[in-house]
């Protein structure tokens, strides 16, 4: 079993940072491929960014720029820096995780940004 937990999420203002963490147990970590979504009101859930065990990262174009994913698999964690927040940025961002045909979802965590 796969349990993945999101932090970091909040209230910022236009311009801002956040940084958000996935925190994963179970075992192989390192050879999963991890990714962030994000899902607004009203709208479908859409990949942000993902990156495979190689390290290879993937980008919507939206972000391009100002995010970045990143994992420390000693740590058993994913995470996405955030920068120049927008406020198109705003919805619930969930961490993923994929592996010979099996995904995994995160809980959610809240990004708002707002002035």
């Amino acid at each position: 079993q796969v349990q993945l937990v999101e932090s970091g999420g909040g209230l910022v203002q236009p311009g801002g940072s956040l940084r958000l963490s996935c925190a994963a147990s179970g075992s192989f970590f390192g050879i999963w491929t991890m990714g962030w979504y994000r899902q607004a009101p009203g709208s479908q859930r859409e990949l942000v960014a993902e990156i495979t065990a190689a390290g290879d990262t993937n980008y919507v174009g939206s972000v391009k720029g100002r995010f970045t994913i990143s994992r420390d698999n000693a740590k058993n964690t994913m995470y996405l820096q955030m920068n120049n927040l927008e406020p198109e940025d705003t919805a619930v961002y969930y961490c993923n995780a994929r592996l010979l045909g099996a995904t995994f979802w995160g809980q959610g965590t809240q990004v708002t940004v707002s002035s």
